[in-house]
């Protein structure tokens, strides 16, 4: 979820104008020194030199001791930017001797941009190198982060003179992932679920499915994801992560091998600027209604307990999938017992805004569940809907909506 967050940051501060590609990147890099709650105090870009085979600083900040301008990290003496090529973000020990003068004992750094031929190797165009005082995994996720925003809003403004939409190809698209989107309403072993999808643009980059699987079809596969941005790109990335999954559950494979396997071909077929959040939970036959599940960076689903009136946040077993392919992601679970409500939703919905910006968040959310726990799956799901295109109205940020609720009817065996 504070990824979420810091993506979502990141793209309100890239989405304003510059006069160039430099003005950007250093705007970007202030801001995370400045603002950003990610511990960071100080920061360096920079930019590949292919000519001379090396990187030359373009620009430093923060409460950080200055390196001297002509400062440059050549390619041969430096081998860690060929594994950064393949890994994007580097935390580890600097080796360098001035830098360990200045203070820099910890390199933290990830590869922005395209990647540039220099003999027979590729290294990223740019290098995002930080300061901080806690260099650990959080600090890993929040750079690739980081990475994959700036390489996609460099990637969009290079390209924003030769985009053209094609309508005929558009609607085709648009016809293929409406065709293999589920349908709403299923009732599966005592459960009835509820999902709807509402695309910002013409196509969405969520995305939901419910699987039927196991030796006698005695489980249920429940999907919900956000493919990074809007429209076509989005819409193809959610197609192929949907039929991925819809494959590799045949296999009957555990959700954290299910999920480490996913993040790994997804890093591998898309782009460096592409990632996506995705919650994965499986129902059965089980008379104490038992839930296992896997949140890859998706926001936090929502568990009402009738009985014990409480609520539980779903959160996080590992990060995004995407931008690192070495990422690690665990299994959770919780029991789901007769009446008991989970409401699994995208970023749309809490972070759809009124016309003053402000979100519709989790807590009104958390409420309108518990006020109306006691309907279907499929009117709490539309009460919900409701009550969000109520608050944002008058708003002018949109962005899709997923929502999928589970609710438990009777006993597995009815």
């Amino acid at each position: 979820m504070r990824q979420k967050k810091l993506y979502k940051a990141l793209e309100t501060v890239a989405s304003q104008k510059f006069n160039s590609e430099k003005e950007f990147l250093i705007e970007i890099l202030d801001q995370i020194v400045d603002n950003f709650q990610i511990h960071i105090t100080g920061g360096r870009l920079w930019q590949l030199n292919v000519l001379h085979e090396r990187y030359d600083l373009l620009y430093q900040t923060g409460n950080v001791e200055k390196i001297d301008s002509s400062f440059v990290l050549r390619l041969k003496e430096n081998p860690i930017f060929e594994k950064m090529s393949n890994e994007r973000t580097i935390l580890a020990n600097e080796t360098n001797h001035y830098l360990i003068e200045k203070g820099i004992f910890r390199y933290s750094a990830s590869g922005v941009g395209d990647k540039k031929k220099v003999k027979d190797k590729r290294f990223y165009e740019y290098i995002f190198a930080v300061n901080s005082e806690e260099v650990n995994e959080d600090l890993f996720y929040s750079l690739n982060i980081v990475a994959t925003i700036l390489t996609s809003k460099i990637n969009e403004n290079r390209n924003k003179d030769s985009q053209r939409e094609i309508n005929i190809d558009i609607d085709e698209a648009k016809k293929l992932q409406k065709s293999i989107l589920p349908e709403h309403e299923l009732f599966f072993n005592g459960y009835s679920l509820f999902g709807v999808t509402i695309p910002a643009k013409t196509m969405s980059g969520d995305f939901f499915d419910y699987l039927n699987f196991g030796s006698e079809s005695d489980r249920l596969g429940i999907i919900v994801g956000d493919a990074a941005s809007k429209g076509i790109s989005a819409a193809a990335e959610a197609m192929y992560i949907t039929g991925a999954i819809r494959m590799a559950v045949n296999f009957e494979i555990k959700i954290s091998a299910l999920l480490n396997k996913l993040n790994k071909i997804i890093n591998k077929i898309f782009s460096d600027d592409r990632f996506t959040t995705l919650f994965y939970g499986e129902i059965s036959n089980d008379e104490k209604g038992l839930f296992l599940y896997g949140n890859a960076g998706h926001n936090s689903p929502i568990f009402y307990s009738v009985e014990k009136k409480e609520v539980k946040y779903l959160a996080s077993t590992g990060p995004l999938l995407g931008p690192a392919p070495n990422s690690k992601y665990k299994t959770d679970s919780i029991n789901i017992e007769i009446g008991d409500v989970l409401v699994i939703y995208s970023d749309g919905i809490v972070e759809a805004a009124d016309k003053n910006f402000d979100f519709y968040e989790e807590d009104r959310l958390e409420n309108i569940i518990k006020s109306n726990y006691h309907l279907s799956a499929k009117e709490l799901a539309l009460k919900i809907l409701d009550d969000v295109y109520k608050f944002s109205s008058n708003g002018v940020y949109t962005d899709d909506k997923t929502v999928v609720v589970v609710k438990r009817i009777g006993n597995t065996n009815s």
